[in-house]
């Protein structure tokens, strides 16, 4: 798919894409009104946000295809509204089989356009994705032409400009989501390893990989007691940013969850829940699109990202209920559950980043516990933090991607239900407060630095397609990332 500007003409294009509000009566072109109003006075379309409409016009070089598209009042109107929206209309576009595509640019007092420009962006670009490489037929998506028709005939470089940082994210988000969509007999330790070297060559960041044999050297017992049960063997990948020399010692790190197939280990999960598992990588998939989309657009900051992968599954060499392992920070823990593994991967990793890449504050993104459905479902991403500043710093970045984030509480109470009567910590606090005790859990680990724990079990994959997200991984937390890192500079 390509976006451009004024390279269409309304009466050239195969198909039109025309944003209305319920309050409209009359649009520009009068044939358009004509057949607007038809619809409008049968009450087959009222201009609701989301909703949408097909006609069909007849132009000087032939028929062509007319979408309205419902904005809703304009005193209503917000970027999430415009992404839906045009998220299903992209959707409507390709089922119609359009291939020039002219869109009309909208306007509105209540937003910038930078955000509405942006937003119609991201709405088109997630809304067309699906992951279909295994499927026999071509997917001919890409042929599609869009053309953002304004009222100057040239084109206007701040346009441009929004155009170009929404494909980016575009472009790294659904990168994120094919990560998280492979299958895991494609996608496994080395083999992510190998996407994250390509990544780093196409948009420019550096990228060490460590074997089993050097992560051992490392220290990191707890990660390594996770993927012991594996034939594959894991794989730490530290990708690197530097944006700005002039703070070398100014670092934001980020670290993912990389347990690319979770059976649960010898606590093993029902079948039902176990087909979705290869998206238990997700936290990783949104590091690597986040690292992916700062470093396309050489933000002026540092980042570093650490992702420690590995298979979480059963043989005579996995860890069991009841082990007592080591950490590379020198803690011991007593494990209760195998399935509750994910955390022991991260805190090696977040000591490794912090000890050994020098980084200054700390965020991790996991798909950590089923107890942040219950709590939040699947709409929004549970935080544990321990710094209310950089909990602000996120909660913008995350207003502004339209990706909701909500806080939990820290109480030293909880830290309570984490403490082991035989070793340091347990890895489980059992039933309650499931998703407070596993951040606080990686929290033991931070050294007091500025963190920020992100538990996207909810949101980093859909069971049912919606305006623009397809069933399977959502690629939530790039466009977060991202914003607050340049927020940040």
């Amino acid at each position: 798919m390509e976006f451009k500007i004024n390279t269409i003409k309304a009466n050239e294009a195969d198909l039109v894409m025309l944003p209305v509000y319920s309050e409209n009566k009359d649009l520009q072109d009068e044939k358009l009104t004509v057949i607007y109003k038809h619809f409008k006075e049968s009450n087959k379309f009222k201009g609701n946000a989301g909703e949408i409409c097909v006609a069909t016009n007849v132009v000087e070089s032939g028929v062509q295809d007319i979408i309205f598209i419902g904005l809703g009042s304009k005193d209503e109107l917000t970027t999430e509204i415009i992404r839906g929206s045009f998220g299903k209309a992209i959707k409507k576009a390709i089922e119609l089989k359009a291939k020039k595509i002219a869109l009309n640019m909208t306007s509105n007092k209540k937003l910038s356009v930078e955000d509405i420009t942006k937003s119609m962006v991201e709405g088109i670009g997630f809304g067309e994705y699906r992951f279909d490489k295994y499927k026999t037929e071509a997917n001919e998506n890409s042929e599609i032409e869009v053309s953002i028709c304004t009222d100057e005939n040239g084109k206007p470089n701040s346009i441009d400009e929004y155009i170009d940082e929404a494909l980016i994210l575009v472009e790294t988000t659904k990168f994120a989501r094919d990560l998280v969509n492979e299958p895991a007999n494609v996608l496994y330790p080395e083999t992510l390893a190998e996407k994250v070297i390509g990544s780093g060559n196409k948009y420019g960041f550096e990228v060490e990989v460590f074997d089993e044999k050097k992560i051992n050297e490392l220290g990191m017992e707890s990660f390594l007691s996770v993927a012991k049960g594996s034939e594959l063997s894991p794989r730490l990948i530290v990708m690197r940013y530097f944006g700005d020399e002039s703070k070398k010692d100014d670092i934001l790190g980020l670290v993912g969850k990389g347990v690319t197939y979770d059976s649960g280990g010898y606590s093993i999960k029902p079948t039902s829940s176990m087909d979705s598992m290869k998206s238990d990588m997700g936290g990783a998939a949104s590091v690597i699109g986040a690292i992916s989309a700062i470093a396309k657009k050489k933000l002026k900051i540092n980042v570093v990202g650490v992702i420690a992968a590995c298979e979480n599954l059963i043989s005579g060499k996995a860890y069991k209920p009841g082990d007592i392992i080591g950490s590379m920070a020198g803690k011991y823990i007593e494990v209760l559950n195998t399935d509750a593994e994910g955390r022991l991967t991260l805190i090696d990793a977040v000591h490794y980043i912090i000890e050994k890449e020098k980084v200054n504050k700390v965020i991790d993104l996991a798909t950590l516990t089923g107890a942040a459905l219950v709590a939040l479902g699947v709409t929004t991403t549970a935080v544990v933090s321990n710094n209310d500043e950089f909990y602000k710093e996120l909660e913008s970045a995350s207003l502004k991607a339209d990706e909701k984030v909500w806080r939990l509480p820290d109480f030293d109470d909880y830290k309570k239900l984490i403490k082991s009567d035989i070793a340091d910590l347990k890895n489980t606090g059992g039933r309650h407060a499931g998703t407070i005790t596993a951040g606080l859990f990686i929290g033991e680990f931070v050294q007091n630095k500025p963190w920020l724990h992100l538990d996207i079990a909810g949101t980093a994959w859909t069971e049912k397609e919606s305006s623009y997200c397809s069933k399977g991984g959502t690629g939530v937390g790039v466009r977060t990332l991202y914003y607050l890192a340049k927020n940040r500079y």
